[in-house]
């Protein structure tokens, strides 16, 4: 193991927080009005009284970044998740299905599915994610039969105070920052250098946030609101829910 050096840290932060950045813009970017549309439900919005139609866009826009983001920012942390893992434990990114990580420590190889927070999945999802293990498990020891594996749900965020499930370990916040790195303070450690150019970054995207709004309030203003400025609710519940010829 090689003991982790925090600038190169700071150095990949500063080099690769854009992309998430940009992410979030581009996510923005791409959205229709109408095909979000029809997957909200109409009859929230009018039990709410939401008067408005700017009410409505900001609505879904921001139930739409809350929950992007949040995948997003998970898909990035992966990817440092990895890059500190690479330079403690020569870690590489995984080629199995399902499984984001590899590397070896204490004389077994460790197979990690990453995931942002601990409440990430269903059980159907984490049933996959059992599978995914087992099948990563019988494809590593094709190779290597004598091959010690451990299995790893590392969660970014969060806390299990009982990580042992079975068949895998669940490792989560503390837990998973130094399982990666052999660092027990790095859970703290990374909050400074993610920072970086952090109000610049907001304020980029507080331009496309309004400029969408603005958009798509006049588009929703055209298509469902009546001659008085009203909203039609009937045009809104046929375009979600009436049934096609």
């Amino acid at each position: 193991m090689q003991l982790l050096n925090l600038d190169d840290v700071a150095r990949y932060v500063e080099e690769n927080i854009g992309g998430f950045h940009q992410k979030r813009i581009d996510s923005l970017s791409r959205l229709k009005l109408k095909a979000v549309l029809k997957r909200k439900n109409p009859y929230m919005f009018k039990a709410k009284n939401v008067q408005t139609a700017e009410q409505i866009v900001r609505g879904i826009l921001d139930a739409h970044i809350s929950s992007n983001e949040e995948t997003l920012f998970g898909d990035w942390l992966e990817g440092l998740a990895i890059f500190i893992n690479s330079r403690t434990y020569g870690g590489w990114k995984s080629g199995i299905a399902g499984v984001d990580l590899e590397f070896d420590k204490d004389g077994s190889r460790h197979i990690v599915a990453i995931k942002s927070g601990p409440n990430w999945g269903n059980s159907s999802q984490i049933g996959q994610m059992r599978t995914n293990f087992k099948t990563a498990q019988r494809t590593l020891r094709t190779s290597q039969s004598g091959l010690h594996i451990v299995a790893v749900n590392g969660c970014c965020y969060g806390r299990d105070n009982n990580p042992d499930k079975g068949d895998y370990f669940k490792l989560c916040g503390q837990r998973f920052w130094e399982f990666v790195s052999g660092d027990a303070n790095l859970y703290v450690e990374l909050i400074e250098p993610l920072g970086f150019k952090a109000s610049e970054r907001n304020e980029e995207f507080l331009v496309s946030y309004s400029q969408m709004v603005n958009k798509f309030t006049r588009e929703f203003t055209s298509d469902f609101c009546d001659e008085n400025g009203s909203i039609a609710w009937e045009l809104l519940v046929q375009l979600n829910s009436a049934s096609e010829a």
